[in-house]
């Protein structure tokens, strides 16, 4: 089974933001704006981006 990679980057601000968003956004290993994780394409994962997709940049590797 070939699990697909995506780049997230964190392209706002963590803070003023609700602590559960700020929780997603450690979860997914962001810490700094305009930085870039490479994570694998699973339900939990798309969850916590669709949970803060205002704040993200996401690309298919």
């Amino acid at each position: 089974m070939v699990s697909t990679t995506l780049n997230v980057t964190m392209t706002k601000s963590k803070f003023g933001r609700l602590p559960r968003h700020r929780a997603c956004l450690v979860g997914l290993g962001l810490r700094k704006i305009n930085q870039t994780v490479q994570i694998i394409d699973t339900p939990e994962n798309r969850g916590m981006i669709n949970k803060v997709a205002y704040m993200l940049k996401v690309e298919e590797v």
